[in-house]
Formats: structure tokens, C-alpha cells, sequence
């Protein structure tokens, strides 16, 4: 909660070019950018604030148990909140500063955040509670990068800070931290994701499919 009220007000400071002037957050790398992907930017960092502020509710029991019209509606504000952060997300992979690394790890992250949304949102108008439960949890798992994606970065930086000498910058070493970041926020959110569904009991995902069962074969006995 405290990284998705970070996440956007830091960006209600001020405009762009104010805040680039200052360093604060992504606001040096879209400062420069045409008008639509400023706006995307910003539809962007509240759409996807507000899906990480939402998204823990759809996990209390109480709710669930108790008030089930407040976790529908909750339910739906999510999906809308993700939904419109996954496309603007996707958009936004296209000017990463890290150029196609960022282009692919963090377009990889949008389109499967949008899919899992998608997935979660098809289970249960089928009456599919569980794999509605499971697909719900890969999706926060992919909401949650917002958060990972800061913590993996402030351990990334510190443990370069022994090895720096002299003709290193703050900005390099900040730099290298920032780079895997693209696909380290994420990819193992989902393996703890994978790893909870299963030790529920939830239709969990399989790499191979599951082979079909054998048929006996039958005997037939002709008499002479």
C-alpha cells in the first residue's frame, strides 16, 4: 500500500519537466516524449496504482464471506485498473530506457498481466471459483512487480557498492542495477505464485500436457 501511494503521487508534484528537473522517478525519461505518451505515462501510473491498491481486498476472507457485492465490485474496479494498466504498460515498454531488454521483459510482463486478468475474469463468469482463485493470484503475483521491482533494485545497487573504485559513477552502477530488472520484477513472482496455487489445491499450470488415459483393450473368445 505504501509503494502504491509512492508509486503515484510522486507524480502529482508537479509536471514533467518539473519533476525531471529534479530526478524524481521516470519523469527524466518521458519529460522529452510527445504529448500521447505523457498521457499514456500518466494513465498508466494511475491505472496500475490502483490496481495494486485494490488488489489485496479481493484476498480477505471477510470480504469475501461476508460482503460479496463490495468484493464483486472491488473485483471489477481491479480487472478495469488492470486492463487499462496492462495496454498503457505495453505502450510505454516501447520507450524503455533500456532500450529492447526493457521492451521485452516489461512488454512480456503488460501483455501476460492483461491475459491473466482476462483469464481470471472468464473463470468466474463460468462459475469457475478455484481456477478463478488461481488465476487471480498469478495476476497479483504480475500486480505485485511494482513492488519487487524496487525491492530487487535496492539490493541490486548496494551489492555493487563494495566493488565501485574510482572511475566508477553513481549513475552506472545505478544503471546496471536497473537493467535486469525488466524481467527479475516479475518472472519469479510467478514461480512463488505457481508455488502457492499448488500448495492450495488450485488448478495449477502444467508445461507438458497430461497424457490421456489408456483404454483396455478387450478380448473377444469366438467358439467352435
Amino acid at each position: 500500500m505504501a509503494i502504491a501511494a509512492y508509486f503515484s503521487g510522486q507524480y502529482a508534484q508537479g509536471t514533467l519537466d518539473e519533476l525531471s528537473r529534479n530526478e524524481v522517478g521516470l519523469a527524466t525519461s518521458y519529460a522529452d516524449k510527445p504529448l500521447l505518451v505523457q498521457l499514456t505515462f500518466y494513465a498508466h501510473i494511475v491505472s496500475a496504482g490502483l490496481a495494486l491498491a485494490l488488489g489485496p481486498w479481493q484476498f480477505s476472507r471477510r470480504i469475501r464471506a461476508g460482503r460479496w457485492a463490495l468484493h464483486r465490485w472491488i473485483g471489477r474496479s481491479y480487472l478495469v485498473s488492470v486492463a487499462l494498466g496492462s495496454l498503457t504498460g505495453l505502450i510505454m515498454s516501447m520507450f524503455s530506457t533500456v532500450g529492447m531488454v526493457g521492451f521485452f521483459g516489461f512488454g512480456s510482463l503488460s501483455v501476460l498481466w492483461g491475459w491473466t486478468a482476462w483469464q481470471a475474469y472468464k473463470t468466474i463468469r463460468a462459475r469457475d471459483i478455484r481456477s478463478h482463485q488461481a488465476w487471480v493470484i498469478r495476476n497479483f503475483a504480475l500486480t505485485y512487480a511494482a513492488v519487487t521491482l524496487r525491492l530487487w533494485y535496492g539490493v541490486l545497487t548496494g551489492v555493487q557498492v563494495p566493488f565501485m573504485d574510482s572511475g566508477d559513477s553513481v549513475e552506472s552502477i545505478m544503471e546496471n542495477a536497473y537493467l535486469p530488472l525488466a524481467f527479475l520484477c516479475w518472472l519469479p513472482n510467478l514461480v512463488v505464485a505457481e508455488f502457492m496455487i499448488r500448495r492450495r489445491g488450485l488448478p495449477a499450470l502444467h508445461l507438458t500436457t497430461k497424457p490421456a488415459p489408456e483404454m483396455p483393450t478387450s478380448t473377444t473368445t469366438t467358439g467352435l
